[in-house]
């Protein structure tokens, strides 16, 4: 019996590189969809074909596949309230190409569409956000989010194999700068004896996912044989503050946690106090739980990038 085939869009970003080597691992014939010119070097023994193209076209990938894993999209929570109708073009144009053309050739592809925890309205009182939780269009990324996502329903409508991750957040080794462990990891390297760090609110808390786990939950989904749900959050189920993601990046590079002095412009009004993710869905359908501590994922990230450094 051949090897499944699972394409990957979104493949050279944060999660995508580490999907395609556990998929690689897992006996996954590889295809990549990125818009780089060539597959970075790390990945490039994992695939068994790389396609550079802009999703906002038509859908390169011609030859059929057993699983697609749709990372692809514009991604910024933050940079989204400056280009709203990008957001929700661009992302909405890239999952009507896919599904259009899955849906032309008859293939029984399964899909699953990456959405994000953030479609998911606060909750005041901080308690676990499951599937049912109501969403709420704070920003143009989520508002694009629940947009694919209704797409996604109207494809399963149309006869398509589809699903949608809606992920927390996630941390580990390779993750890029305008996140917290990358930011406060760069900013604590260059700190100064005796300096104040520069922050906004560490008193707030976020569920935060190792990225190998987030990327094996996505192949949890698209290997089952049945599943029963058409959304799965993707969560540790615990909640971690800002001062603790400090404190141990801080262990990590070996230095004392710094004092820290609040940049009111770093504020962000109206942010929930906590906010934490049931992953309790994915648990009980297949199985998946997380494996990798948080600790462990800032130590990874920490020492990755001192590799990279050297």
């Amino acid at each position: 019996m051949s090897s499944p085939t699972l394409v990957v869009t979104g493949a050279t970003g944060f999660v995508g590189r580490h999907l395609v080597r556990i998929a690689s691992e897992a006996g996954y014939r590889v295809r990549a969809v990125g818009r780089e010119p060539v597959p970075p070097a790390d990945i490039a023994a994992s695939l068994d074909d790389y396609i550079s193209a802009d999703l906002t076209g038509d859908w390169p990938v011609k030859a059929e596949a057993d699983a697609v894993i749709h990372l692809a999209g514009l991604a910024a929570v933050g940079a989204s309230f400056s280009a709203p109708q990008r957001y929700i073009e661009a992302n909405s144009r890239m999952v009507t190409a896919m599904c259009e053309s899955i849906l032309s050739t008859g293939h029984a592809t399964r899909i699953l569409v990456v959405s994000s925890g953030a479609v998911y309205a606060p909750r005041t009182d901080g308690s676990p956000i499951d599937e049912s939780s109501s969403t709420s269009a704070t920003s143009p990324y989520a508002v694009a989010k629940l947009l694919v996502e209704s797409q996604a329903a109207y494809y399963a409508h149309r006869g398509l194999d589809i699903a949608v991750a809606r992920p927390f957040n996630h941390i580990g080794p390779g993750q890029e700068p305008g996140f917290i462990v990358p930011d406060l990891t760069r900013a604590l390297r260059s700190l100064a004896p005796d300096e104040a760090l520069p922050v906004g609110n560490l008193d707030t808390a976020r569920d935060y996912t190792d990225v190998r786990d987030v990327a094996r939950a996505y192949l949890t989904i698209v290997a089952a044989p049945r599943r029963r749900s058409f959304v799965y959050n993707v969560a540790s189920g615990a909640s971690r503050t800002g001062r603790e993601i400090l404190a141990e990046i801080a262990q990590s590079l070996g230095r004392p946690v710094p004092q820290v002095q609040v940049d009111p412009s770093r504020l962000r009004p109206g942010d929930p106090a906590t906010i934490t993710g049931s992953a309790a869905r994915l648990r009980d359908e297949f199985g998946w739980l997380p494996s990798i501590d948080w600790r462990r994922s800032i130590a990874d990230f920490v020492a990755a990038g001192a590799s990279a450094a050297d």
